[in-house]
């Protein structure tokens, strides 16, 4: 299949969501319901308002018939969507490595398919695709820093990315929005795997740290992690309630 040279989209949908047990013990989490839609809508809007209308899901393969039967083509939705199985879990960067003919050697917008945001991505990604090489993160600011990757930040640069710190350098968190350039995949083949026997996505971001190559935006606006536990599924739930065309 050939797929046009424009901007890509990807959504990893997958992994088993424990920590929303018994809600995912038949279902992906990405396909429970956020106040008036299913969960995986959410990234899939926020790239299409963006201008991205080629999209692959990824996800594990246990459910992977629901996410197509749900959305099929994407035609509805007024995309083009394609899937991709996960076989087992072995972190982001790897469900990240399973679309590099997808991506078609340009650049690509990732976007973790429990994250709900309200900016707009279109003016960044126009900045990104301008961008010569690299890569963009986005940050949030948030109380608890220490459960999240935590970017350090040095007159106005990122210096690295810290996953779970105990002693945080900022409070400001790195969301799961992610921009590349067409280096990512041969970036991924030389990961090795960490303690818990993953390829990390913050090995990824840090590499374009080291490099010089890593751009980043502090995101405006909320934004929830829905797959972390159910009181930020539930206050996702409310802001999407109380926010207009989102």
């Amino acid at each position: 299949m050939r797929y046009s040279c424009a901007m890509k989209g990807i959504i990893l949908a997958g992994g088993s969501g424990t920590r929303l047990f018994p809600l995912t013990n038949v279902t992906n989490k990405h396909l429970l319901p956020v106040y008036d839609r299913p969960m995986i809508y959410f990234p899939i809007q926020a790239l299409k308002k963006a201008g991205i209308r080629d999209i692959l899901i990824i996800s594990g393969k246990g459910h992977a018939g629901h996410f197509l039967e749900l959305l099929g083509s994407g035609k509805d939705l007024g995309v083009n969507l394609s899937y991709e199985v996960q076989e087992k879990p072995g972190g982001i960067a790897q469900a990240l490595g399973l679309a590099q003919d997808f991506a078609d050697n340009g650049k690509i917008a990732v976007i973790l398919g429990d994250n709900i945001f309200r900016q707009n991505l279109k003016g960044a990604i126009s900045k990104f695709k301008k961008q010569n090489k690299g890569a963009k993160i986005f940050l949030s600011r948030v109380k608890n820093s220490r459960f999240y990757g935590v970017a350090e930040i040095r007159k106005g640069k990122i210096k690295a990315i810290e996953e779970k710190p105990k002693k945080p350098k900022s409070n400001l968190a790195v969301v799961g929005i992610y921009f590349y350039d067409n280096q990512i995949f041969k970036i991924i083949k030389g990961l090795k795997p960490s303690a818990r026997g993953e390829l990390e996505i913050t090995d990824v971001n840090n590499f374009y740290i080291k490099k010089g190559l890593m751009s980043y935006e502090i995101l405006k606006g909320w934004w929830g992690d829905c797959g972390e536990n159910f009181d930020s599924l539930l206050e996702v739930a409310r802001l999407v309630a109380k926010t207009k065309n989102l």
